[in-house]
């Protein structure tokens, strides 16, 4: 993965291979610098790979159209959205746009999805407010709201806990990790907050100058890959408890 195209090429990762099993929640960690929205942004189809191959679910993401893969595929990214003066609701609406006629008019259908995107993300209460007006944890669940909405049965979140005070990271990975396990959603999430995602997370991906190392958080750590991961920058990690040592 990486930018540029012909000779001049700037690569940021390469020996990435890992798959994301269904219905869990994956926590994508590294460095920063180490390439995490890139890859984010390469497995959604913003960036093109630069050599090797993705699919989803059997299909390669090359041969899908941009309306195929947004119903296959929802990203949440760090930037605030320019949505002018978009309440909640119709932000979330909008993840209802791969479906919609040209006219945009949502169906019963569509406005059911909505109602319970927001129910389960709790911004049920927002949806008269303006988007530029709510809080950066109000408009990051509302942002996941219209991933759900989207209804695809990939999600990805580029540091979705970013800015968030410790409750509100806590509450987003457990709403994460119930999407996952409750509703069946296959999510993969960069993050720096490493202790709850240890916790929480079914699988992490740590990708390192190397590659992309895969596993459960327990595997993880019994192997002793993650204890010299933190090694390398003086930290110490209690693979035991899945913690670190100050």
């Amino acid at each position: 993965m990486g930018y540029g195209t012909g000779r001049h090429r700037h690569t940021v990762g390469s020996n990435l291979c890992a798959a994301l099993p269904p219905k869990s929640l994956t926590c994508l960690i590294g460095v920063n610098g180490a390439g995490k929205s890139t890859l984010l942004r390469t497995l959604s189809g913003l960036l093109p790979p630069l050599a090797g191959s993705m699919e989803i679910m059997g299909k390669r993401i090359e041969s899908l159209s941009v309306r195929q893969m947004s119903t296959l595929l929802s990203i949440v990214l760090t930037a605030r959205p320019d949505t002018g003066h978009l309440t909640a609701e119709e932000t979330v609406a909008a993840g209802r746009m791969p479906y919609t006629p040209l006219s945009g008019r949502l169906s019963e259908a569509d406005q059911r999805l909505v109602d319970e995107a927001m129910r389960l993300t709790g911004t049920a209460h927002l949806r008269s407010r303006a988007l530029a007006s709510l809080s950066d944890g109000e408009r990051q669940r509302v942002m996941i709201a219209k991933s759900l909405a989207q209804d695809t049965p990939l999600i990805l979140l580029d540091e979705p806990t970013a800015f968030l005070d410790f409750p509100g990271k806590i509450g987003t990975l457990r709403l994460l990790q119930s999407l996952a396990h409750d509703q069946g959603k296959t999510v993969l999430l960069s993050t720096h907050d490493l202790e709850p995602a240890f916790r929480l997370a079914d699988r992490l991906w740590l990708l390192t100058p190397g590659g992309l190392l895969s596993g459960t958080p327990r595997a993880l750590a019994a192997d002793g890959t993650l204890a010299r991961y933190f090694a390398a920058d003086g930290i110490k990690f209690d693979s035991e408890q899945l913690r670190f040592v100050y």
